[in-house]
């Protein structure tokens, strides 16, 4: 199965390296889950990843964190949000929910000090998302698809 999309000359190791400085661009993004009833639900979080591993912070006593547990099927979208880029990165992935200590601290900064005591919190938790498909459609028109390997079919 081919990974590329219609901008041809870009393959996939040069696509991740774009996929990431798109990333390291944008600081929010727009993370979908399913609501009971099969209802989307869209909100702005703010987004932190090392290479295609995506971290979303949270608190654990929130909405998304029950309606990840009933489907863990998630989408983000950035490019847009105020001071972000103007490239844009649909990502399709499934999410954990993580009290990983580790994982915790590496996120931790001082932007979140306005909603957690500090990384011990105990109702800190971390939105791990595993990326199984990302759409990448730049400002200047280029375009591909990434695909994770479990995502591929043949």
């Amino acid at each position: 199965m081919n990974s590329k999309g219609a901008f041809s000359s870009m393959d996939n190791k040069e696509l991740e390296k774009t996929i990431i400085q798109v990333l390291d661009d944008n600081k929010f993004g727009s993370f979908g889950t399913i609501e009971a009833g099969n209802k989307p639900k869209v909100r702005y979080m703010a987004v932190f990843h090392d290479g295609l591993n995506i971290y979303l912070a949270t608190n654990r006593k929130t909405h998304k964190v029950e309606e990840l547990k009933d489907n863990p099927n998630a989408c983000l979208l950035l490019g847009y949000e105020q001071g972000g880029g103007k490239d844009v990165l649909e990502i399709e992935a499934t999410v954990a929910v993580t009290k990983d200590e580790g994982l915790r601290s590496k996120v931790w900064n001082t932007s979140l000090e306005q909603w957690f005591k500090g990384p011990d919190d105990p109702d800190y938790v971390i939105l791990e998302l595993s990326p199984t498909r990302i759409e990448y459609m730049g400002k200047n028109k280029e375009h591909g698809v990434w695909q994770g390997a479990a995502a591929v079919s043949k």
